[in-house]
């Protein structure tokens, strides 16, 4: 009894001096799903919650604990939260002009691709994944709009310029750009000629370039051709003249023919380019003049010189006459500068009926020469020269000899002779002496 009592007294002493919480569970039971939990009681009891217990956290990859240690507190509660929570990353920005597609948001090992929008290139990592320290593995890329618009350039068929011309108008639609990013373009610009401008014959290389907002460049090349309808070269007659408008062999050019003086016009005198690319008319050639002699009047000889070649007759009463001698002598060497300004000398030489009259080579009838004496009103007896001009006027008399300088200076003041000299420019006529 006495024992039994001994033992009773030490066992409620003892319960007397503890808690009476000690060694019962205290806080909720731990479980920690997607983790483990390892826990050391305070004096080893059998429950894992009782106050005082610690227990350490340790979740699986991919999850995180708010503290890696939690106590069971005296209030019955654990000293913080234990969950094991799944690792989540920030959200990732949208790139600007683009998107992602995630496997599983912004959670650990989800993996994001980048896209960019049509037009848009993708600058920077294709893709990123969410990792253990809630850090994605890449930085958002960048969508850069790298594409060139596209411009596509008209197809303009040759033209063919019109009568008269070596240009033609050609007209096409100005072509608009197209960009794949934001469609935002700059006006085209045209590299040559306006449409609806006339353009000279020949081929001509054009583009149009247009810009997108970043600065990409779409460009396009065409080309006008300009074609003339021509016809085969004309060349000017021998000891003839002529003068083209237009570009002198194009479709509607005309050509007009003149024969120098003493020289008669064969053929048409003026020849027209046809759109069958043949000339108009028949050939065109200057004929030496055909003198006929066989007059019966002065008026009838002098109505064959008219408006072709300037007259310089000379007449003395004899042959052996000293001024006739030396005018004819000064003439003999200037023959060239005679042809250059058209001039036929008729001679009359002697009186009435022993007189001869000449031109060139060709003798005149007595009567003839005593007719054309008395026309013009010139002495037999006497030297005289008279310079008679294309009009058939009488210009200039002379009692006595001049020199060929003298004669060809007092030519060139005529009027039509000026124009004359044009022509023989051109067509490189001179006389080297």
């Amino acid at each position: 009894m006495e024992i039994f009592s001994l033992y009773h007294t030490h066992t409620h002493v003892r319960a007397a001096n503890l808690p009476p919480f000690v060694g019962t569970p205290w806080c909720a039971p731990i479980k920690v799903k997607h983790g483990d939990v390892s826990c050391r009681t305070p004096r080893g009891e059998h429950y894992r919650n009782v106050m005082g217990t610690r227990c350490k956290i340790r979740c699986k990859q991919g999850y995180e604990s708010q503290s890696s240690e939690v106590v069971c507190m005296a209030s019955k509660h654990w000293s913080s939260n234990y969950a094991c929570r799944e690792i989540r990353c920030p959200k990732l920005n949208m790139p600007a002009n683009g998107g992602y597609k995630c496997s599983d948001g912004s959670y650990f090992n989800s993996r994001c691709e980048f896209f960019c929008s049509p037009g848009f290139t993708l600058k920077g990592q294709k893709t990123a994944t969410c990792q253990h320290s809630k850090q994605w593995s890449a930085g958002v890329p960048t969508c850069v709009d790298m594409d060139p618009p596209k411009i596509k350039c008209p197809n303009v068929k040759d033209k063919w310029a019109e009568p008269g011309k070596v240009t033609a108008r050609v007209t096409w639609d100005t072509p608009e750009g197209v960009d794949t990013a934001d469609g935002i373009l700059t006006d085209v610009i045209l590299k040559g000629k306006a449409p609806k401008s006339d353009f000279p014959e020949g081929l001509h290389k054009m583009s149009y370039t247009v810009f997108d907002r970043a600065g990409n460049k779409g460009s396009c090349r065409f080309t006008v051709r300009v074609r003339v309808r021509r016809c085969s070269e004309l060349f000017p007659p021998d000891n003839g003249y002529m003068k083209c408008d237009s570009d002198r062999d194009n479709y509607g050019a005309t050509c007009n023919f003149k024969c120098t003086g003493g020289y008669e016009l064969q053929g048409s005198a003026a020849r027209v380019c046809q759109y069958g690319l043949t000339w108009s008319g028949a050939d065109t050639n200057c004929a030496p003049m055909n003198i006929n002699v066989g007059v019966r009047t002065a008026a009838a000889l002098l109505d064959q010189f008219y408006e072709k070649r300037r007259l310089l007759i000379i007449s003395a009463p004899t042959a052996a006459n000293h001024n006739y001698r030396f005018q004819m002598t000064n003439l003999q060497h200037a023959q060239c500068g005679l042809d250059l300004r058209h001039v036929t000398v008729i001679e009359l030489v002697g009186t009435y009926p022993a007189q001869i009259g000449r031109i060139r080579h060709t003798l005149l009838p007595p009567l003839l020469s005593l007719q054309l004496r008395l026309l013009l009103q010139i002495p037999q007896r006497s030297f005289q020269m008279v310079l008679v001009d294309k009009q058939g006027t009488d210009k200039q008399r002379y009692p006595f000899p001049i020199t060929a300088a003298e004669l060809f200076t007092t030519i060139d003041t005529f009027p039509l002779r000026k124009d004359e000299m044009v022509l023989q420019q051109e067509a490189g006529q001179t006389c080297q002496s």
